[in-house]
């Protein structure tokens, strides 16, 4: 049975500043809590129905599993339709970007983006199209943030996701810089080279004005009709997608 002090610490959770003083985030739904469970991250303890628990299969015996009915999982869950499983997931520690890592590979770099859902799709996108490594800048949304969790669908478990300066760090990096903006060549007839920096801006505000000196490449995805921007997560994917299909994303 549920106690109040468990409810009260996975509500907390929804919180950066609980997430981190915890060092616990929330994964919800059984296919997600699955990626979880055979990833390199560390399971604290997994809530399932008794449904659930049956489609969870085999869970590794140093995993605490607690059994629930609909309705204390209900108390626990922030979503409006429970999805039969939710696993308290302890934190990584931070790995510090390795340059080396990205030299031979196209990367994306995030300013600022906020909305959890578009960096929850970003994370989701990334993994399709084979891209290893996210680096955020420090006023990107925490990738922990249970909206983002569950928008990856699992995707999380494998991306790499870094939070730095990433004004440094552009200056500092030799590969070279696509800059996502409303004005430069058509994503369509730049050639990406063998590996980059794929930088994405704001919502609101694009890419902060700062960070312009550090494009090599301004790149923009043509407008045929009236709408003013896209959705930088629906802008990721098209500027994933060409790049694949130039072939430059290697299995």
């Amino acid at each position: 049975m549920l106690s109040k002090a468990q409810i009260s610490l996975i509500a907390s959770l929804q919180h950066k500043k609980f997430r981190n003083q915890q060092q616990m985030f929330v994964v919800e739904g059984i296919k997600s809590v699955l990626e979880f469970v055979h990833s390199n991250y560390k399971i604290q303890k997994i809530y399932a129905t008794a449904d659930a628990l049956a489609k969870l299969g085999k869970i590794p015996q140093n995993i605490k599993l607690e059994e629930l009915n609909e309705t204390e999982l209900g108390k626990i869950s922030q979503l409006k339709n429970p999805q039969g499983a939710l696993a308290l997931v302890q934190l990584p520690n931070d790995a510090e970007l390795d340059a080396k890592a990205l030299e031979t590979k196209h990367s994306l770099v995030l300013d600022d983006v906020q909305d959890p859902g578009n960096l929850g799709t970003i994370i989701r996108t990334a993994e399709w199209f084979g891209i290893e490594h996210i680096i955020c800048s420090i006023g990107t949304v925490d990738c922990y943030n249970p909206k983002v969790v569950q928008a990856t669908m699992g995707s999380l478990s494998r991306v790499k996701i870094y939070y730095i300066d990433i004004e440094q760090f552009l200056q500092e990096s030799s590969l070279p810089v696509f800059g996502a903006l409303l004005d430069g060549e058509s994503i369509y007839e730049t050639n990406f080279s063998d590996a980059g920096l794929i930088l994405m801006g704001n919502e609101g505000n694009g890419i902060r004005k700062s960070l312009l000196s550090r494009i090599d490449h301004a790149v923009t995805i043509p407008r045929i009709g009236k709408a003013e921007s896209l959705n930088v997560a629906i802008a990721t994917t098209l500027f994933c997608s060409e790049v694949a299909r130039q072939g430059l994303l290697k299995r």
